[in-house]
């Protein structure tokens, strides 16, 4: 068996094709102290340790503005190798990080598979993202085709909106293996740019008529929009 050390990077390779399914949780840890000693725990945890053989190809954390949660993404390459590394490896890494920051609340564990990306303005691949935003969105019962005409809808709004703000940079729409969900994981140059292309409006889009179909998708129960700042993504190193 090999044994492969932790590469520390800034950000996940998204769209890898070996990824089969994506993972995304959150923490509730309570203070923008606790976030930042969290972050450090886990990197701690998991870089004193070999990179496991059957593992997340990628494990990548943010910090939320909130000052409160963590967004957990992690790449793997099937359920499968996910139920065996919580079975083998993953109890000793929590019980380090819980000793560390006492009182983590983990909730919201979903499963995706990446549906569509899309470069949201001109050298997006190259612009580095300083706010990862979340867009989650929940239907009223499992309906995969539903969950790929919703991505696909907004595709049509975005290719015919006129004026796009410059500070996103790319869109990656995941769809919940469940069918009930969809998560949007946009890249944007900052916070306050996503700010500035809200408006006030509650939504990035202009008042055009394919973005009013997107607003007004029929079976669209809840979801959400929440701003988080890329602060660790370890992968297998050599």
């Amino acid at each position: 068996m090999s044994v492969r050390s932790t590469q520390v990077d800034s950000l996940p390779t998204m769209g890898r094709p070996d990824a089969g399914v994506v993972l995304v949780s959150t923490w509730r840890v309570g203070t923008p102290e606790r976030q930042k000693a969290a972050v450090e725990a886990v990197a701690g945890a998991w870089r004193s340790r070999p990179w496991p053989d059957v593992g997340p190809l990628s494990y990548s954390v943010y910090t939320g503005e909130d000052g409160d949660t963590l967004l957990h993404y992690s790449q793997w390459r099937s359920m499968e190798d996910y139920r065996e590394f919580s079975g083998t490896s993953r109890d000793g890494r929590n019980a380090e990080i819980d000793a560390a920051v006492p009182g983590i609340e983990r909730v919201g564990l979903h499963a995706y598979e990446l549906y569509r990306s899309t470069v949201l303005a001109p050298g997006g691949p190259e612009r580095e993202p300083g706010c990862v935003v979340i867009v989650d969105v929940e239907f009223d019962g499992p309906d995969p085709a539903r969950q790929r005409d919703w991505v696909d809808t907004v595709f049509e709004a975005l290719a015919t909106d006129p004026g796009l703000h410059p500070g996103g940079i790319a869109g990656h729409f995941h769809v919940s293996t469940d069918g009930t969900r969809v998560l949007n994981y946009a890249q944007w140059e900052s916070a306050e740019a996503h700010i500035e292309a809200l408006g006030g409006t509650g939504g990035v889009g202009a008042p055009t008529p394919q973005w009013r179909e997107v607003h007004g998708y029929p079976g669209v129960t809840g979801g959400g929009v929440a701003r988080y700042t890329p602060a660790l993504s370890l992968s297998a190193g050599v």
